[in-house]
This record gives C-alpha cells, sequence and structure tokens, in this order.
C-alpha cells in the first residue's frame, strides 16, 4: 500500500504510465485507474474486476477542457450547465465519445461518462497524470465498493499496482449519472445528487 501523501502521487503517475492499476479515493468510493487511452491497460482492469466488457468505465477529469480529449465537442448546452454548477461533484455527465476513444472504455455504446471529483488525492493524481483517469469502483463486479485502502488491499489481495490510502471515503451512495442531449438529459441512476435537483438545475 502506498500513502497518500503528495511525494507518493509521482510513483502512482508512474504505475499509470506503465499501463498499471492505481486505487485511490474519491468523494463517493475508492477508485480503480488506468489510463483511459490504454487498451490493454482497460483489459486487465476489466479482468482484475471480472466485469463484462460491454460495461462502460467512467473517467475523472481535471476540468470541463479536458473533456475534449474524449468527447465530441461542442459538447451539448446542457452538459455545459450541470458541469458549471455540479463540478467538482459527484455527477457523472455522459456524452458522444470521440471516435478515437477505446472501445473498452465506451463499452461499444459510443458514449463516455466523464465527472471532476472534488476529492484532493483524485484531483492530484489526474493533475500530476495530465491526463483523464479511469474511476470505476474498487470491487469485484456486482459487489459492494471498497471505502477503505484496507478494503482494497482485501478484496484485490495485490492483484492491482498501488493503493493510495486517503483515509475513508463516505460510501453509501455513488455518483449520479445522467446522459446529455443538446436541449434534454436522461438521468440513468440516481446517486448522491438526486435527479430531481438536475432537472430543477436546467429549468428556465
Amino acid at each position: 500500500m502506498i500513502p497518500s501523501q503528495q511525494h507518493q502521487i509521482p510513483f502512482a503517475v508512474n504505475v499509470l504510465r506503465r499501463g498499471g492499476i492505481v486505487a485511490f479515493p474519491t468523494e463517493t468510493f475508492y477508485g480503480l485507474a488506468v489510463d483511459p487511452f490504454n487498451p490493454l491497460a482497460l483489459n486487465r482492469l476489466f479482468s482484475v474486476k471480472g466485469r463484462a466488457e460491454n460495461k462502460p468505465v467512467l473517467v475523472l477529469v481535471r476540468d470541463i477542457e479536458q473533456c475534449s480529449t474524449l468527447m465530441e465537442q461542442p459538447l451539448p448546452v446542457t452538459f455545459s450547465k450541470l458541469a458549471e454548477i455540479f463540478w467538482p461533484g459527484p455527477l457523472t455527465l455522459i456524452c458522444q465519445a470521440l471516435e478515437t476513444v477505446p472501445v473498452e472504455l465506451t463499452g461499444n455504446t459510443g458514449t463516455v461518462g466523464v465527472r471532476h471529483s472534488p476529492h484532493p488525492v483524485a484531483r492530484d493524481l489526474v493533475n500530476a497524470f495530465g491526463k483523464p483517469i479511469t474511476a470505476t469502483s474498487a470491487n469485484f463486479s456486482g459487489q459492494a465498493a471498497a471505502i477503505t485502502a484496507a478494503q482494497v488491499d482485501e478484496i484485490f489481495s495485490g492483484a492491482i499496482d498501488c493503493v493510495l490510502d486517503g483515509g475513508k471515503t463516505p460510501g453509501k451512495n455513488a455518483s449520479t449519472l445522467v446522459k446529455c442531449n443538446h436541449n434534454t438529459v436522461e438521468c440513468l441512476r440516481e446517486g448522491v445528487l438526486g435527479c430531481q435537483s438536475i432537472f430543477d438545475a436546467l429549468a428556465p
């Protein structure tokens, strides 16, 4: 286990650049990071989690500008407005992915989901890596997600390369998933944020 002090972030970045897997805390649960543009790393992530290959993997970004590396531009107006209101925070926004984004990331859906995490360890990792990172929950697919670094170690038993210990995470609810079109949104999963709060934010 690698502690999350600032001087350990470069170690985790090197792991990501080598195609490895890093566990780190977020504002919801612990997540698993790989380079989202590395198909081999993504395939390993799916294998470690026992995750079906047709399930897309959400991604953390540094800011809305970094979405341009993943998503077709211009972004929907609904996307930009919700990001302005709720980011950084537990809101994952989904829209059309660039054709260059690996299908392993999109699960062959043609879309990708992104969020900007307010957790300081997650933020530092994304900033130091210099591009987006995956943030799928640290669990075996279909099972409870880890809320502490110790639980990550217990679940994966050394199958991942680095665990950044940022203390206990809130758990309970995941991020809210919202699919954005230019004039409408679809709430796919209600999480920390209620779906009604999303609709209210977009009301005229």
